[in-house]
Formats: C-alpha cells, sequence, structure tokens
C-alpha cells in the first residue's frame, strides 16, 4: 500500500530508539488494547531494525502490516491493522514474562584480586571490590556499579529524548561517589559502613529542546531508572554459600 494511501490510524505509540527485542512489542500491544479489531494502529520508530522485526511480528502473531511512510525527527511510521476482536491473551502472558524476568550473572575467581563475570553472551573482568591503584589490570566492583548506573541513565535519557523526536548531538552523565568507610571493607575498622555514601553526578546534554523539556525529561529518566532506584532503596540480599 503507497504512502498515500495509507488508512487514519485509530491509535499510536512512540518506541523511539527501541528495538523489538528491547520492549517496543510490550508498548505496541499495550497501545492496541484499546483499539478495536480491524482499527489501524501507528508505531513510530526511530531503529532501523524494527524495519524488518516488526512485519516479522506481525506475520507471527495475526496483525497485518499496510505499510510506512517517513516521519518526524528521522523517526519511520508503521501502519498496522490489528486482527480480529479475539481478545490478546498473548498480551497478558508477555507483560506477566517481562514483570518475571530474572537477569542472572556468575562470577568465577581464579585468581587473586580478579573475577571473570558472565552475563548472557558477554563477559568480563572484575577487579578488585575497591582499588585505589591508578593502574590495575580491571575496573573495580564499585567503578562498574557506578558505570552500570550512568550507563542506564544515559541511555534512558536518549531513550525519552527519542521518543519526542528531539536530537541529542551529545550526551554525557558523569558520576563520583566516596565509600562511607572502606576500613571496615579491608578489616580495619568495625564501626561504620562499607558501602557507599552517596552518588553525586552531572548531565551533559546539547540537544534540539529547551532546558524545560530536557528537565522533565531527566527527572522521568531518574525516577524510572532501574539502578538509581535499586540504589535509592534497601533490598534484601540472600545468597547462600555451598561447597563444591
Amino acid at each position: 500500500m503507497s504512502a498515500e494511501n495509507l488508512p487514519t490510524p485509530e491509535g499510536m505509540c512512540d518506541g523511539g530508539d527501541l528495538d523489538c527485542g528491547s520492549g517496543l512489542l510490550l508498548i505496541i500491544r499495550e497501545a492496541m488494547q484499546p483499539i478495536a479489531g480491524g482499527a489501524v494502529l501507528e508505531v513510530r520508530s526511530r531503529e532501523s531494525s524494527v524495519r524488518i522485526d516488526l512485519p516479522a511480528w506481525c506475520r507471527l502473531v495475526g496483525h497485518n502490516m499496510l505499510g510506512d511512510q517517513p516521519g518526524e525527527g528521522g523517526s519511520t511510521s508503521y501502519f498496522i491493522r490489528k486482527k480480529g476482536g479475539e481478545p490478546d491473551d498473548a498480551y497478558a502472558q508477555d507483560i506477566q514474562a517481562a514483570k518475571d524476568y530474572r537477569w542472572t550473572v556468575r562470577a568465577r575467581s581464579k585468581e587473586p584480586m580478579r573475577a571473570r563475570a558472565y552475563v548472557r553472551n558477554h563477559s568480563f573482568d572484575v577487579g578488585q571490590p575497591a582499588s585505589f591503584d591508578t593502574e590495575d589490570a580491571a575496573p573495580s566492583a564499585i567503578e562498574y556499579l557506578l558505570a552500570a548506573l550512568a550507563g542506564d541513565l544515559s541511555v534512558g535519557m536518549r531513550w525519552r529524548a527519542s521518543r519526542e523526536n528531539i536530537e541529542v548531538y551529545e550526551l554525557e552523565v558523569s558520576l563520583t561517589t566516596t565509600l562511607d568507610n572502606v576500613l571496615v571493607f579491608l578489616g580495619l575498622e568495625d564501626q561504620g559502613h562499607p558501602g557507599m555514601a552517596g552518588v553525586e553526578g552531572r548531565l551533559f546534554i546539547d540537544a534540539d529542546a529547551d532546558e524545560a523539556t530536557l528537565e522533565r525529561l531527566w527527572q522521568e529518566t531518574l525516577l524510572r531508572s532501574p539502578v538509581a532506584q535499586t540504589l535509592a532503596r534497601e533490598i534484601p540480599i540472600t545468597i547462600e554459600h555451598r561447597k563444591h
């Protein structure tokens, strides 16, 4: 179907830079819930892989991909006709699967002061829990934790900007921390807390938006950040000791 013949959509969702494997399909299914079978949903995306993956998903679940056309800010609009009016049981199943998903990591230590961490199809070295040496062979565990937070916030901010067709030219999150009492970790003192005393930092961003819009997106990013919100509250840690 040519772009000029595409129907007027009855619903719209914007996935920004998300790909189909990173939550876009959940956003699409949620947007499809209120519209009737046979109605058209417009899906806006800036991610190039969606052009191949979204039609394949439509064929798999029974929706009809009608076509696409260029959108604003480098995005593409895809038009999907929802399949007949039967309830979408798969949506509820996918939502529950997303809520129940368990991220898993394992780390093996075969040499002093270093471990190898394995995460899905990735692996990386982790050095000492906390190190003062500027020339370590691997980042410390504290640095990985800070990097996880900085990465979470920088990617989250860029994604939220992409959903509003805001062009981001430069984006950097700089973080710093101190430990409440590193001597507790070293076994030199018993009083105090070995964990981080707090995290301070700055967001540096050059984007095609006003300050008020960027501040709104940044506050939403902080509020919805899995890593930031985990650090902001206490969570139970239960790790059993088992001898091989």
